[in-house]
């Protein structure tokens, strides 16, 4: 939907083709942590007024059992806020409804399958039509590796898995995230209204004990874990999925471009996949808005190398940070 509504931006049509029902995204509880180039973009596709988000001030990291902090706070970076904290749901929700103003097609039980790239266009099947386009943009979606057969899919297993939930707290400082690291994995916490938002890394032999356990017990090991700079009082329903590295070591392909996690699925530790997504389509953007054919193959070129210092840099730093940290190592 966002790429949608960029192209429109430059002009450019396009179509949205939903694998699931229109409307399947309203159901993702998930909560992100949006950059402050990213609540840009989203101002600039006419979504962001929709969006209930709360301000990110302050950030405060540190490591467990080590010396030292490192506090991040906005007015040093001279910014109005370090980012933002939402809904996946509200997000949806105000790009859903910016799609239906600009009249964007939308179609919905319409996965794309049986795709062939030719000279001057690509052509595919869905819901039962046989189409034809310049280009196709696979936007969404987590990667498949064994969709793959050519080895074009790096993947790199954890061992670990996120619990999330909404936790309160009491008297913690407003509109401040947390990061800890441990050496069972990292903890964040971000402001989420008047609640925080946490992500418990943890091993695959304690998930299942972790989320069957009551509130208070959950509360009980995650403040051990966690330590006595904050105090945690109250939790929500929990939430668990494994965690790893996968990407696409080219994200282009005849007439065929991927982008957010169909180009890349990263751990959650630094908050960056849905940041770099935007990116992503806002670079795709600008790029086929100077090309005579979208899905040309120096057109799409010119993009993956645009894209490749960021797309590069993003999933490298969030890998070192789980291999420097979630370790006893001194």
């Amino acid at each position: 939907m966002s790429l949608a509504l960029a192209l429109r931006k430059q002009g450019i049509s396009s179509e949205i083709f939903e694998a699931r029902e229109r409307g399947a995204g309203l159901m993702d509880r998930r909560i992100l942590a949006i950059s402050h180039g990213s609540k840009q973009t989203l101002e600039w596709l006419g979504a962001w007024q929709g969006i209930d988000a709360t301000p990110i001030h302050h950030i405060h990291v540190s490591h467990r059992g080590h010396a030292g902090r490192t506090v991040i706070h906005a007015e040093d970076e001279r910014v109005p806020a370090l980012g933002y904290v939402a809904s996946l749901h509200e997000i949806h929700k105000a790009l859903d409804k910016a799609i239906n103003a600009a009249g964007i097609p939308y179609r919905d039980n319409a996965r794309i399958d049986n795709v062939m790239s030719e000279p001057a266009h690509i052509s595919f099947n869905a819901a039962g039509e046989s189409l034809q386009a310049q280009l196709i943009v696979h936007a969404n979606g987590a990667i498949d590796a064994s969709s793959v057969a050519n080895g074009d899919i790096h993947t790199q297993e954890y061992d670990q898995h996120a619990v999330t939930a909404v936790v309160t707290l009491r008297d913690a400082p407003k509109y401040t995230a947390w990061e800890r690291f441990t050496p069972d994995g990292p903890i964040a916490l971000l402001p989420f209204g008047d609640a925080f938002a946490l992500v418990q890394t943890c091993t695959p032999e304690t998930v299942t004990t972790l989320t069957a356990m009551s509130a208070a017990e959950f509360l009980f090991q995650l403040q051990i874990h966690f330590g006595q700079r904050l105090q945690f009082i109250g939790c929500g329903p929990r939430y668990a999925f494994p965690l790893g590295l996968r990407y696409r070591r080219s994200s282009i392909a005849g007439r065929q471009v991927w982008v957010g996690n169909a180009a890349q699925t990263l751990h959650p530790v630094a908050g960056q996949g849905f940041n770099l997504a935007l990116r992503d389509v806002r670079e795709l953007a600008s790029v086929l808005s100077a090309a005579d054919d979208p899905g040309g193959n120096e057109t799409l070129k010119n993009y993956a190398r645009r894209r490749q210092v960021d797309r590069r840099s993003v999933i490298g730093f969030t890998d070192l940070l789980i291999r420097a940290f979630s370790s006893d190592n001194p």
